[in-house]
């Protein structure tokens, strides 16, 4: 921040907001004698994402194409921009691709949509912010189900993410990176030039996001100016939104601070593309030099250094190069992992009405064939596998010889949790309402409170003196004290959770402890880690991008040497080994005092 703040002090006592001359270079001049590639202009009609409106397109193709071959290509958003005479796109690749700085690529150029109105005495609407300027990932989707496919009938695009690239300016800039951000599987090249990374639309949320969240495998190259929407009265921004130097010197710093390889440009020109036109060569030989070698997540160079804080960082809760496997076996629909004390991962299979047995080797067997579905599982610490049955009103427990004998009956227990002294602390999602089920059977309900709105997950605290419930309704989880007579009192909302952007409920589901007392929330494409004190420190990523992304919910950790963490994602099973240790129901643990 104060070498932003210098740069301008220096721009306003020297060059009085005068900004460089930014011209053109021979690399955006057209030259004899170099293969000049075709731009062909086409309409997007009107699709699932965005109903009724069309969009503007273009095509370029260089003169090397191969149609035989996958394509390397990049989007430009603002596409009649970047096709214009103060970028020349077109020309800048003609003239790398002839110097080999580039390889033959397909340039895609879509302007925003335009939703047309049915009378000349009405105004059209503009889609511009709305598609760009925004955090979910329907744009996303949009370019990968409706564009791209709409190219691809006429071009061999390549699907690798590493083939591929996307720019924007402005709000197009945090269009591009959002589509980055949220399919990091599709988009591995980013250019931002003036980003609007400044709180119109909750981009700069994103520069608190990127620090916490496990870095994905992207490469951005960022612009920006010292005058843009700033004048000599007003040195920290013109706009109700922020400063956008400022905002995007900090967000530099966020990539940087998470490894991400990325490069900020910081001219003196203001809001426009002069700057960004003239460096638009560099910054595509930047973006794409050392192709085809793969774009790859990296740790921090800082964080080996003397001084490196891990509170908070992924990498000391996940490996850098042991990123999600897939539980691969014969099963439909994983529901609630729970692991027993040899490393083996018990889940219920809604599809088929098995649970089904996970060997720490990842082996997939059936363990019990149930008609009655099972929604949750869980270990106790007398070795049983315990199952809610809702069908039944029953939570049943089975032996090693998988028989089941009855533990509670007329209860509807969406998810529950077992002490090490026998008490079952169960959900009822209908009723909204938390019991407790004794070791004698009796039921009785300890929570009704009714500010959980839709309680969903349930765990325990490592040293199981706290129940954690969350709500999918809300951005808070709760804690609850356990009493002697276990009752649950003194309830708090104290795990603050970051919300979707297309949601205002949090949709949060499982939820699992570490030995540290970090708690664990599956939520819609990503599991969100607070530490003990109740703030979100880490963001883990989902196992794959993607609409499915959005439905993670059961969470569980297991492992007695090498420590897995799995999750459901979809109706699929995922897990990777983490640093961390946790507490079994069978070995409890006081965690360490949190730190303020």
């Amino acid at each position: 921040m104060r070498r932003i703040l210098l740069t301008l002090f220096m721009a306003f006592a020297v060059c009085a907001l005068r900004a460089e001359d930014y011209t053109l270079g021979p690399d955006s001049q057209p030259h004899d004698g170099v293969p000049k590639g075709t731009v062909t202009k086409f309409v997007l009609n009107p699709g699932k994402y965005y109903p009724g409106t069309p969009h503007n397109c273009a095509v370029y193709v260089p003169a090397e194409y191969d149609a035989s071959k996958p394509t390397p290509f990049m989007i430009f958003l603002d596409g009649s921009g970047a096709l214009g005479d103060g970028v020349r796109v077109p020309v800048v690749f003609d003239n790398l691709i002839a110097k080999h700085e580039l390889p033959p690529m397909i340039g895609i150029f879509i302007d925003p949509g335009v939703l047309p109105v049915n009378s000349d005495e009405a105004q059209n609407r503009y889609n511009r912010i709305f598609e760009y300027d925004s955090l979910s990932g329907r744009f996303a989707e949009f370019l990968l189900n409706e564009l791209i496919p709409e190219v691809a009938k006429s071009y061999n695009l390549s699907k690798n993410p590493d083939d591929r690239g996307i720019e924007g300016v402005s709000t197009g800039a945090v269009g591009a990176f959002m589509a980055a951000w949220n399919r990091p599987d599709q988009f591995h090249r980013v250019l931002s030039f003036i980003g609007t990374y400044v709180a119109m639309k909750g981009a700069d949320s994103m520069l608190a996001l990127v620090r916490k969240t496990e870095p994905k495998p992207i490469r951005i190259f960022m612009q920006d100016g010292t005058n843009d929407h700033i004048v000599p009265g007003q040195p920290y921004g013109t706009s109700f939104s922020g400063s956008w130097p400022m905002a995007n010197d900090v967000m530099h710093e966020a990539l940087e601070y998470s490894g991400y390889d990325v490069k900020l440009v910081m001219g003196t020109e203001g809001h426009n593309m002069k700057q960004g036109g003239a460096i638009m060569p560099d910054a595509l030989r930047w973006l794409w030099r050392g192709y085809p070698e793969p774009i790859v997540v990296h740790e921090p160079e800082a964080m080996h250094q003397q001084g490196w804080d891990p509170r908070g960082k992924v990498f000391e809760t996940v490996f850098v190069d042991k990123p999600w496997q897939r539980v691969e076996g014969n099963y439909g629909w994983a529901v609630s992992p729970t692991a027993d004390k040899n490393g083996n991962v018990y889940f219920a299979d809604w599809l088929t009405g098995s649970i089904d047995k996970v060997t720490p080797d990842g082996a997939v067997t059936v363990f019990n064939k149930d008609p009655h579905r099972v929604t949750a599982l869980r270990i106790g610490a007398d070795g049983h596998l315990y199952a809610s049955m809702p069908s039944l009103k029953q939570i049943v427990a089975y032996g090693a010889d998988g028989v089941a004998k009855v533990v509670a009956s007329n209860v509807q227990a969406s998810d529950f949790a077992v002490t090490g002294k026998g008490l079952i602390y169960f959900i009822d999602d209908l009723a909204k309402t938390v019991s407790v089920v004794a070791a004698d059977g009796s039921t009785r309900i300890v929570y009704d409170g009714g500010e959980i709105t839709l309680p969903e997950g349930i765990t325990l605290s490592p040293d199981q003196a706290m129940v954690i419930v969350t709500d999918a309704f809300g951005r808070f989880a709760w804690s609850f004290q356990i009493a002697a007579d276990g009752s649950l009192e003194n309830g708090e909302p104290f795990y603050r959770l970051e919300l979707p952007e297309d949601h205002w409920e949090s949709h949060v589901k499982g939820v699992a402890t570490d030995a540290g007392g970090a708690a664990y929330f599956a939520t819609p494409g990503r599991i969100q880690i607070c530490e003990a004190s109740g703030r979100v420190i880490e963001i883990l990523n989902a196992p794959e991008p993607g609409p499915e992304a959005d439905n993670l919910s059961g969470i569980a950790f297991a492992g007695t040497g090498p420590t897995w963490l799995y999750v459901v994602e979809g109706m699929k099973l995922y897990r990777r080994p983490v640093k961390v240790t946790y507490a079994p129901v069978w070995a409890p643990v006081k965690p360490p005092k949190p730190l303020l």
